[in-house]
């Protein structure tokens, strides 16, 4: 793709910036200082990247409705890359021009590939949502994606890193464009978004991002696993290994975003859905509610659970847990990623952990605390637990990932449990994989 980059020198302000990016075949674009307190926690990464950056530039480029909304993946998905590819190509238009006014800028992809050694763990450079909400291009809906005041739900979004202070930047939206309609909610096949605007990662994950993430690894257990090729035909039908091969030759695929296919916010959407709510439903939700399609998830999950319910029609497949951590702080922070709070029902319980990550350093102390079907990690001991735990770091992690047995880990001492054997098993049942 050609990107027309031969761009007259502007002074370098925010609205400069801005008709740059639109210049360059952004929609829409916004600026904001690295420095806010909003990207506190995305600060390292983006510095660890390019250590000049002063100010971040987020562009917005809008998705073609109709073919997010197909029933067919294959058009959707086509829509989704082409606009990635365009997301990048503008990011990367915008770069050059303002090298050639001797302004240094980096512009990390608007999407993947992102940085696979980091695999367990954050993967992605920069959090684009959260620098387009910092910049004022949207709010982020109950769905978790970021909606557009004017293009709404449709849209890709990218970031250009700048090494340059300006003296002027956006705020956030003093309103968010999300209608509270819930028909995200109902046609998420499995279930990730609830009512009350909990999300379970977990079930999106595994689901909707089967072939970008952890899915190929899940192929390839299968087909080592595999005795012959009847075997692994019983494991993989057909159609997966089609799919999983065209993933591979012409992009992953996402196996739904029907969030977004359904969403009716934004000023350029809403009339329609406003005028007959009925219709909106008829045309756009309900031909995803009823396609006959294969639905990934993890046995014993709550989106095991959802999709038996809600969609019978569908066909429920097998999805291995590929959230496995790769490190102790990995395991902490990644709890709440997937925990599964249907199957917390009733429970209410406090663990303590002491990880040993290294010999010689202090041991990783935290507290998890599971009542009324919620999880929180603290950081330390606190209270008294029903169980507690202490284990060489890389031992536990070999637990958790199905590497080690826990019995020859008990016996050897590298892990040692306290407590209640009940409450240790209610727990690991809120995380199966």
């Amino acid at each position: 793709m050609h990107i027309h980059t031969n761009i007259a020198p502007v002074p370098l302000t925010a609205a400069a910036l801005r008709q740059l990016a639109l210049d360059c075949g952004a929609d829409d674009a916004g600026c904001v200082a690295v420095g806010r307190a909003e990207l506190d926690d995305q600060r390292a990464d983006l510095l660890r990247c390019f250590p000049p950056t002063r100010t971040l530039l987020s562009i917005v480029c809008r998705m073609n409705r109709e073919p997010i909304r197909s029933v067919d993946r294959s058009v959707a998905n086509a829509e989704f890359h082409e606009t990635t590819d365009h997301a990048n190509g503008v990011a990367r238009a915008i770069v050059t021009a303002l090298e050639r006014q001797g302004v240094r800028a980096l512009n990390p992809p608007g999407g993947f590939p992102m940085e696979a050694q980091h695999w367990g763990g954050k993967m992605w450079i920069v959090s684009h949502k959260l620098v387009a909400v910092a910049a004022g291009l949207g709010r982020m809906g109950i769905h978790r994606n970021v909606i557009h005041p004017q293009f709404g739900s449709f849209v890709l979004l990218g970031t250009v890193l700048i090494a340059a202070d300006l003296a002027e930047q956006a705020v956030p939206i003093d309103f968010n464009p999300c209608l509270g309609c819930k028909l995200c909610v109902a046609a998420c096949p499995v279930g990730a978004i609830a009512p009350d605007g909990a999300f379970d990662f977990s079930a999106c994950y595994h689901h909707n991002y089967r072939e970008f993430m952890g899915g190929f690894t899940e192929w390839v257990d299968h087909v080592v696993e595999s005795r012959n090729r009847a075997e692994y035909r019983a494991r993989v039908t057909a159609a997966e290994t089609v799919s999983l091969w065209q993933s591979l030759g012409f992009g992953p695929n996402y196996k739904a975003a029907y969030c977004l296919a359904v969403c009716p916010a934004g000023t350029d959407v809403v009339a329609a859905y406003r005028e007959n709510k009925a219709a909106h439903t008829r045309e756009f939700v309900r031909p995803l509610q009823e396609k006959p399609e294969p639905v990934y998830a993890i046995p014993g999950s709550d989106a095991e659970a959802h999709v038996k319910k809600r969609f019978p029609h569908k066909t429920l497949r097998p999805a291995r847990g590929t959230l496995l951590p790769r490190s102790v702080h990995g395991f902490l922070r990644g709890m709440p990623l997937g925990f599964q709070k249907n199957r917390a029902t009733g429970l209410d319980a406090t663990l303590h952990f002491r990880l040993h990550e290294m010999a010689g350093a202090p041991p990783v102390e935290a507290t998890v605390e599971i009542s009324r079907q919620k999880l929180t990690v603290r950081d330390g001991l606190h209270g008294r637990p029903q169980v507690a735990v202490e284990a060489e770091g890389e031992a536990w992690l070999e637990f958790l990932r199905g590497e080690r047995g826990l019995v020859g880990a008990l016996l050897s001492r590298k892990i040692k449990v306290r407590g209640s054997v009940l409450v240790l098993r209610a727990f690991g049942k809120c995380f199966p994989r």
